[in-house]
């Protein structure tokens, strides 16, 4: 019996792109040793996405959709399909086709040898403005930091093996990085290259503002060392304190003290801008604690085709 791949397609404000969407992968896989399901959630999208993906379902019962009841985030959206995803394996790309479709051939045939992830790596990332690369790479490069895992070519296009689904489906964390925990759970892994492809339709949601919240979320939920450089600012406050009271206490047995007020101020202004930053810090944290025990769902489904088998 042919195995079952699950294909996880989050989509947000993608209406121009469903059909386009289905038609290729249709295209492409059909024919293929495999069966394959195609599992898009609209997460809280604006324009009619879900009405696209529902009409598309009418037309093939391979096609399959889910609607949240607001935004959850891309994070949510993945969860959801993993979910509600019946096959032996589960591949997540994008709706917009930048994570080319025609690399889940080989994917497959990686899982057939044994590999349980088989990630897939950015070799280049196509047509981008000067500012989304640097606002990428920026992003990157903090993700790389905080986590110590190299994110700078990962992405969320991924095949996971049934078992690691299950394993990312049993963590009872509310706030989730996939990216990232497809590495945590370890398992047998491999890397496939590909070039980002060009969007046909629409426009990209990620800006600079949306890329730094998306860092900052998914590094907090993901490692405490943000909160180590709260000690590290304390660290340098005392360090300070100690060479300027040393300063202070030469110049006054020395009889050549002069009024400190400039240099007052400025400790002043030095040690309270730590003093906020670290509150800042340890109140983000705090936050997300605060989250996490409330227990709320990490989304909220409106609807979804009937076709659907899977727990959402």
């Amino acid at each position: 019996m042919a195995e079952l791949i699950s294909l996880v397609i989050p989509s947000y404000n993608e209406e121009e792109n469903i059909e386009n969407t289905v038609k290729t992968l249709k295209s492409i896989l059909d024919g293929e040793d495999f069966d394959c399901e195609f599992i898009f959630v609209n997460d809280g999208s604006a324009d009619k996405t879900f009405e696209k993906i529902a009409a598309e379902s009418e037309k093939d019962e391979r096609v399959k959709g889910i609607s949240f009841s607001r935004n959850f985030g891309k994070e949510a959206a993945i969860f959801a399909g993993l979910q509600a995803a019946v096959g032996d394996a589960c591949v997540v790309l994008d709706c917009d086709l930048q994570h080319p479709p025609t690399l889940i051939k080989e994917m497959v045939a990686k899982w057939r040898e044994g590999f349980e992830v088989v990630e897939g790596v950015k070799s280049s990332r196509g047509r981008e403005s000067i500012f989304h690369k640097m606002s990428a790479g920026l992003f990157y490069r903090i993700m790389s930091r905080l986590i110590k895992i190299d994110m700078r070519a990962t992405s969320d296009y991924k095949l996971l093996d049934r078992k690691v689904v299950n394993v990312l489906l049993s963590l009872t964390e509310r706030n989730t990085f996939f990216r990232a925990l497809t590495f945590w759970v370890g398992f047998k892994s491999t890397k496939l290259e590909y070039d980002v492809e060009e969007r046909k339709f629409g426009t990209t949601k990620w800006s600079f503002i949306s890329l730094m919240k998306y860092a900052i979320n998914n590094a907090t939920s993901f490692s405490t060392l943000p909160l180590q450089i709260v000690t590290f600012l304390g660290v340098i406050s005392i360090i300070g304190s100690v060479i300027l009271g040393i300063q202070t206490l030469v110049k006054f047995f020395m009889g050549t003290a002069e009024a400190g007020f400039p240099t007052v101020i400025l400790l002043e202004l030095l040690i309270g801008g730590f003093i906020m930053l670290s509150l800042g810090i340890i109140g983000h944290y705090i936050a997300r604690i605060y989250e996490e025990v409330k227990g709320r769902p990490k989304y909220i489904v409106r609807e979804h085709t009937k076709n659907i088998k899977g727990n959402i």
